[in-house]
């Protein structure tokens, strides 16, 4: 009869014996600390084997620290490598697999089409490392990283040229500078953002999370993060190169993304305000399919901004250079739809227009008796996953009265992050009660807090970008907190529960992926990953491998991974990742080495095409 574990998960006698030995190998390296230092006495013993204890989750040989060329430290493993990942060639430096140009381009141009996400067959993925660019370095650390990126990174000057009278970003010797303009706000981010606050309640909290469409270098993004707002920033791959790409690299959260024929990855009602500005979308068309995809996203109360035409065209349809008969009719097909989806307009001066969204389809009743309301017939308003696009209305939750808020008031942030969301609240999410909620919370309070003894480095401002690969209700990125960094919360599609919505609630971003495809952003845009149970939800499904080259990808050069999973995935995690290049160390779980689940924790190495490299191998 095989031997269980403690916590009766059916663990074999290997798997108990791991835990012995690691518990063991913990045992001596405490005495043969006191043999060396002469300690032992009983009269001081259990003082000594508590201090001890609590070392044995240090991580002496690994540093998280930046080199550049330096050594990052000796691994810990004794496997014989069977296969060392070869570099890409220097051509994949910026490879961005499912949205790969040669690829999209075979696709029809018809409704972008071929700007959405069109992913390699698996005989086609690479298994190779994406080079770095020669001459890479770690970015600026925030906030000079908001106007400063440094030019061997993201090599590209077409933007400076392009946009040069917009305040884009602007080449100065051996870095980009981003002025903090844009093509509707040449005057800088901030002074429009000014704008914006006189309409809209940013100041309180109120306005938490925003979506911005088209979102060019994100300048928007990178100045509303003064004024602790987030925003999820988005453009497709296209012809103005590496827009997105320069968002990341200032340390601003977006994806390669577009509106297209498909449901954004994102849940209904998860953002308090919506924008575009010059986003180049055609709003009119469709039938209004765009703005009834804005309306499902956007949270009852909430606000959709539209900067730039066809706003104000009679004044600018010269300047425009474009038929003021086609701008009248573009934007008669804007009040239209919006009319269709109730939404009050609040502001309309100069070129920017705001509307609200109504709280219920009480406060509705209008849009009834119009035989062009069409309500879309799906009952799961957050499945959005290669999800057609339809020209159809998102319904409401049900409301009691027509000033209640549908799905649920939701508090001013930052009490929003620890308040009971309301998707919690009304039982939406199967299995999780408020009392439940509050007990994960803690959990992760304490998981976090473990983190920071191994990596001192975690909210020193050293990692900016941060992804959570498998983030639940997002108690990893709520522990982590800070103005110093932020958290794209991936939700699988594959997870047990939907909980991106419950995400949103806390006054955070993330976004819907499957891990069995390349996520949509450009290489080394994280700082630190970190993957829960990541491998263990994909067993079976998918190739551990594909996964691990994909995080490879993404992270960048002396980047940090933190793995929690179940000590047998992460000894065929640890065996493959130093195969990348990468240097790992296991710690046990901070509640003993007696627990089934361990941490590994990672650094992956700097080196660039045809370059050096911090391994000493």
């Amino acid at each position: 009869m095989a031997l269980k574990s403690n916590s009766g998960d059916g663990r074999t006698r290997s798997s108990m014996q791991i835990f012995i030995v690691a518990g063991l190998c913990c045992f001596f390296y405490i005495l043969g600390a006191w043999q060396r230092s002469g300690f032992g006495k009983a009269d001081n013993l259990a003082e000594r084997i508590i201090k001890s204890t609590e070392d044995c989750n240090i991580i002496p040989n690994l540093t998280f620290e930046t080199h550049h060329g330096g050594d990052v430290g000796p691994n810990d493993d004794s496997e014989s490598k069977s296969k060392i990942y070869q570099p890409c060639p220097s051509r994949f430096t910026d490879y961005t697999p499912c949205q790969d140009q040669s690829r999209a381009m075979t696709f029809p141009r018809e409704n972008m089409i071929y700007r959405e996400r069109h992913c390699p067959p698996q005989q086609e993925k690479l298994h190779c490392l994406i080079p770095a660019p020669k001459g890479y370095v770690n970015p600026f650390p925030w906030p000079k990283s908001r106007d400063y990126v440094p030019f061997a990174n993201a090599p590209y000057k077409s933007l400076t040229v392009e946009k040069a009278i917009q305040n884009w970003v602007q080449y100065e010797g051996n870095v980009f500078r981003f002025p903090g303009g844009g093509t509707q706000f040449p005057q800088g981010a901030d002074k429009y953002i000014d704008q914006l606050a006189s309409v809209l309640p940013i100041a309180n909290g109120t306005v938490r999370t925003a979506l911005d469409t088209g979102c060019g270098v994100a300048s928007l993004g990178a100045y509303l993060w003064s004024r602790k707002v987030i925003a999820m920033s988005f453009a497709p791959r296209d012809s103005h190169e590496a827009q997105v790409q320069f968002a990341l690299e200032r340390g601003v959260p977006a994806v390669i993304g577009v509106f297209g024929t498909v449901k954004l990855p994102y849940p209904s009602r998860a953002f308090d305000m919506a924008h575009c500005s010059r986003c180049l979308i055609p709003w009119g068309a469709n039938d209004g399919m765009y703005l009834m995809e804005v309306d499902r996203v956007l949270r009852p109360g909430g606000y959709w901004v539209l900067s730039g035409p066809p706003i104000n065209w009679k004044n600018n349809y010269r300047s425009w250079q474009r038929p003021k008969e086609e701008l009248q009719d573009e934007q008669r097909k804007i009040e239209e739809t919006a009319k269709l989806l109730c939404w009050d307009k609040k502001y309309e001066n100069g070129e920017m227009a705001i509307w609200q969204k109504r709280l219920n389809a009480d406060s509705c009743r209008g849009r009834q008796d119009d035989s062009r309301a069409t309500l879309c017939k799906s009952t799961d308003t957050d499945d959005a996953w290669y999800k057609k696009m339809e020209a159809c209305i998102t319904p409401y939750p049900d409301s009691s009265s027509s000033d209640e808020v549908a799905g649920g008031q939701l508090k001013v942030f930052p009490e929003r992050l620890y308040a009971v969301p309301p998707r919690v609240a009304s039982g939406s999410v199967p299995g999780v009660s408020a009392k439940t909620y509050q007990v994960y919370n803690k959990e992760w309070k304490k998981h976090v807090n473990a983190y920071k003894k191994i990596n001192k480095l975690l909210d020193s401002g050293r990692y900016r970008n941060i992804m959570d690969m498998n983030a639940g209700m997002g108690g990893f990125a709520a522990a982590l907190e800070s103005p110093k960094l932020w958290v794209m919360n991936v939700v699988p599609t594959i997870a047990e529960k939907s909980t991106l919505g419950v995400i949103y609630e806390r006054g955070l971003i993330g976004i819907y992926h499957d891990w069995c495809e390349a996520f949509s952003t450009y290489p080394r845009t994280y700082d630190l990953i970190h993957a829960s149970g990541v491998f263990s939800l994909y067993q079976d499904r998918c190739n551990m491998e594909d996964i691990l080259l994909e995080m490879d990808r993404i992270l960048r050069p002396e980047g940090a991974v933190i793995f929690r999973d179940e000590v047998d995935v992460l000894i065929k995690v640890r065996k493959m990742v130093r195969q990348m290049r990468w240097h790992t160390k296991m710690v046990d779980h901070e509640d003993g080495p007696l627990v089934p689940e361990k941490i590994l924790v990672a650094v992956k190495q700097y080196w660039v095409a045809g370059g050096n490299s911090t391994s000493t191998q």
